[in-house]
């Protein structure tokens, strides 16, 4: 048993770190720390508790005592406090009721009384106060109502007043105006009187009125014409340099080949070889042709 009892913590020492190992990967994983920081692990929980891997199981044993009958509930009795105390009091040593009651009463009575007068009186005054108030009420009103017609005529009044001085200021505007667009049409009929022939002879003069023809000859085909004799001139120049440089290159070959030493002239035995010669020289001759 004691070998057994060895053995099961090593088991499941082993079985730990696969458990751990699969918890791991199942887990997502948390990124890493900003610079300067550390993970460290938190309990969330509402009440801490240890972390272990393997819990902790222990088994215990208690013997109870058997239900025993509840005995029946007292009957509820209040304590008793203070002191009982008692006086004998026969009928007629006190007072007497008819003799007692007789001035309260009248009391009562008069007060009565009075506080219905008073009521009555106080009603009474209340009446006046509000016939007062309504009287007072409609003179303010009629008042405030006057008030209003007087500012409201005033003020019809003012705007009357007002707008018939626009009328005339705008009366007095266009009068104004009429006058001076009267004064400035006549100047400018009499200042345009000589100004206009004179207009036309410097504008005629400057080349404003011109004539359709002339104006379409000189936009027209004489650009159309200096073009075409310029397209000409080009053609004739490019034809010369080209001219010039076939020319040039000839006249270049031609020096390169009188300037080259003669040919040794050939033996005698050979005369395959002496015919040879002036057919090269014939050939080159040729070939100068049609240059």
């Amino acid at each position: 048993p004691l070998a057994i009892e060895v053995k099961r913590p090593r088991r499941a020492s082993k079985h730990i770190p696969v458990r751990r190992l699969t918890l791991e990967q199942i887990r997502p994983a948390t990124p890493e720390p900003v610079a300067g920081r550390v993970h460290v692990p938190v309990q969330t929980e509402l009440y801490l508790e240890e972390i272990t891997d393997r819990i902790i199981e222990v088994d215990g044993e208690c013997q109870t005592d058997e239900f025993l009958d509840r005995p029946p509930t007292p009957l509820f009795i209040p304590a008793k406090s203070g002191k009982d105390v008692a006086t004998q009091i026969e009928k007629g040593e006190l007072f007497d009721f008819d003799i007692e009651v007789k001035p309260i009463l009248e009391v009562l009575v008069g007060k009565t009384v009075e506080q219905a007068l008073l009521e009555v009186m106080e009603e009474e005054e209340l009446y006046q106060l509000w016939s007062h108030q309504r009287a007072f009420a409609e003179l303010r009103n009629a008042e405030f109502a006057e008030l209003q017609r007087l500012e409201e005529q005033d003020r019809r009044i003012r705007e009357e007043k007002e707008r018939r001085r626009l009328e005339h200021l705008e009366k007095l505007r266009k009068q104004k105006e009429t006058a001076e667009k009267i004064a400035a049409r006549a100047f400018a009929q009499r200042y345009l009187a000589d100004l206009i022939p004179s207009v036309f002879n410097n504008l005629h003069d400057s080349g404003f009125f011109y004539d359709p023809i002339e104006r379409d000859i000189e936009t027209e085909f004489l650009p159309w014409l200096m073009s075409e004799v310029e397209e000409e001139l080009q053609k004739k120049v490019l034809g010369r340099i080209m001219l010039d440089s076939l020319i040039r290159e000839v006249v270049e070959k031609r020096l390169d080949e009188f300037s080259r030493p003669p040919p040794p002239a050939p033996p005698a035995e050979e005369p395959g070889e002496t015919d040879a010669a002036p057919k090269m020289s014939g050939e080159e001759d040729a070939a100068d042709q049609p240059v």
